[in-house]
């Protein structure tokens, strides 16, 4: 039988939908279905959903669950997803583990994974097993390199590095810029080696670079006098929030107040408990998306996310949303429906996504994807005022 397709547009939902969606058990990890039957695709993630790293992970299970909820709901009588959400704790070994069990549970698509050691590791059993995945926050190279099938919803480290390159000569170009990094993690020591080849490119010079081993490392005292003693005014951070957090409370002890520029992996930095949030007054972040930005789709998934769960939706969030609506208009696309196979919706998929296929959404509009895997969208520059992230003007 063949099922009924609508394509949906993030902007198009409903007011009506917005009010609904506190019933629609959003907080769950595996819903959305039903009684559809043979009528509906399986969306499966692995994230940390415990863990230090479970702020990212439940931000993905959430945003995703959120927008299966939106499209079931605005298409009761066709094509029906669920999604299914397993904890990795951030570890590839049980990302895994963790991607078997969705095998096993008869996933169709993947939406993952959210870390990028993670996902590295189950991108591999995707390719194997050709599964089309779109991960919306793993952001290493290595996650698509060498699979047709495995596709970024965010961009990838060594882009992150030249964008934050490019706005900084460009946007800030007397600042003397110095970089603190983690030379042990590949997300971060991938985003400072474009940074720095790009602003060498540029013409800049970044004047001192420290480096420590551990984002467990509480201790930056001898980094952030580096960064003093060199007369450093802009630091770039391209490390996670709770280093960042470190770096920040240290830096205002001595009384050292540069700007500080970060990456994605800052969003959230603003929700780490125990931190003074007015540390990060003035911190700037170049992000595909700001919950306080005006536009109707930002101000309904907003609002429709706080309904859901209570909080404000971080990047990754918005990156597992716009994941699951870019999955489903693109299997309208194909022309395949709920009865195709998981081989036959990878291959078709693959199709579609490198060809002349757009998708606007949260995280950006008109997006596009290579054959490499990479989306290409505009990023927007955001600084911290008042406790909340803005669009810098």
């Amino acid at each position: 039988m063949k099922k009924t397709w609508t394509k949906v547009v993030v902007v198009a939902l409903s007011c009506m939908m917005v009010l609904m969606l506190a019933a629609c058990g959003g907080g769950s990890s595996d819903s959305g279905s039903g009684d559809a039957g043979d009528n509906v695709i399986k969306l499966g993630n692995t994230g940390p959903l415990t863990g230090p790293a479970a702020i990212y992970g439940n931000a993905v299970k959430n945003g995703g669950q959120l927008a299966v909820d939106e499209i079931n709901k605005a298409n009761p009588d066709g094509v029906q997803l669920a999604w299914q959400a397993e904890d990795d704790e951030a570890d590839g070994e049980k990302a895994v583990n963790a991607y078997n069990k969705l095998m096993d549970d008869g996933m169709d698509v993947f939406i993952g994974s959210t870390t990028s050691g993670s996902c590295v590791a189950a991108a591999e059993k995707a390719n194997q097993d050709r599964v089309f995945e779109l991960t919306p926050s793993a952001s290493q190279v290595a996650v698509t390199e060498g699979k047709d099938n495995v596709f970024q919803l965010c961009f990838s480290d060594p882009n992150q590095g030249v964008a934050a390159a490019d706005y900084i000569s460009e946007k800030m170009p007397d600042a003397k810029v110095g970089v603190i990094y983690n030379n042990a993690s590949d997300y971060s020591a991938g985003i400072y080696d474009k940074f720095k080849a790009q602003m060498e490119a540029k013409g800049k010079e970044v004047v001192a670079t420290e480096a420590f081993s551990d984002d467990a490392n509480t201790d930056f005292q001898a980094q952030i006098n580096s960064m003093k003693n060199a007369g450093v005014d802009l630091v770039f951070l391209p490390i996670y929030y709770t280093p960042a957090s470190n770096i920040l409370i240290q830096a205002d002890k001595i009384g050292y107040k540069p700007t500080f520029f970060g990456v994605d992996g800052m969003d959230g930095i603003l929700t780490l408990e125990g931190f003074d949030t007015s540390l990060a007054e003035g911190v700037m972040l170049l992000t595909p998306f700001i919950a306080t930005a005006e536009d109707e789709a930002t101000q309904k998934f907003v609002a429709a996310y706080k309904e859901a769960y209570g909080e404000e939706p971080n990047q990754f969030a918005a990156d597992a949303y716009d994941c699951v609506y870019a999955v489903y208009n693109a299997i309208g696309q194909s022309g395949l429906d709920a009865s195709a196979s998981h081989e036959d919706l990878c291959e078709a998929l693959i199709k579609v996504f490198t060809g002349d296929f757009t998708f606007s959404g949260v995280t950006g509009a008109e997006m596009k994807w290579n054959e490499a895997g990479e989306v290409n969208k505009t990023p927007n520059a955001m600084v911290i005022e008042n406790g909340v992230y803005v669009p810098v003007k």
